[in-house]
């Protein structure tokens, strides 16, 4: 295999690499295993964490509210003001981060005649370098915490951590998307 090719095959895998660990989401959840969830019919939002700031714009807190809507209503929990049978609440977030990528390469080098070939020589010598890019990132945690509305003991819990796209169109699509896999793990399944 010729130099050219093994660069051109190693940046094009190590590029697959990095975009599959950074566009990845990664879901956690864990509930309560004793809670009955077939006794739940409603569903209300107690709010953001308070101290949200300027992690979330008032878009993405709609994009937000919206998918989790839509995804209650898919499992047939009616949504209440106040009031409901489960509660939940989300926090989010938002955590910049460097990446470190590197890369080897090595040059030269090779056999040459000797001992058996009876001329001078042998092993060749060769030089390699290594190149380090580091690239920033926002990586977004979404946390919900879900509640029984009578108890208030907590119920489930999700956790999704994924790198945050700073362009809004590309988060009308990701943001429910995020939230469809965060609930694909809710112990009330979607009614088909």
């Amino acid at each position: 295999m010729n130099f050219a090719k093994l660069l051109k095959m190693s940046i094009v895998g190590g590029l697959v690499l990095f975009s599959t660990l950074l566009l990845g989401q990664k879901v956690t959840t864990d509930f309560e295993k004793e809670a009955d969830f077939t006794k739940y019919t409603s569903v209300s939002f107690l709010g953001w964490q308070d101290d949200i700031g300027t992690a979330l714009n008032d878009f993405d807190k709609k994009r937000f509210m919206d998918a989790f809507k839509e995804e209650m209503v898919k499992r047939n929990l009616t949504l209440l003001e106040t009031g409901g049978d489960m509660t939940f609440v989300l926090y989010i977030v938002v955590q910049e981060k460097t990446s470190t990528t590197a890369y080897t390469s090595y040059y030269g080098g090779g056999a040459g005649r000797g001992y058996r070939g009876y001329r001078g020589g042998g092993w060749g010598g060769g030089h390699s370098t290594t190149t380090y890019n580091e690239s920033d990132y926002l990586q977004g945690t979404l946390v919900m915490d879900v509640f029984d509305g009578e108890s208030k003991e907590q119920i489930f819990q999700a956790i999704a951590t994924k790198t945050v796209n700073e362009k809004p169109e590309k988060r009308e699509k990701s943001i429910p998307k995020g939230v469809k896999k965060v609930m694909k793990k809710f112990p009330i399944a979607p009614v088909k």
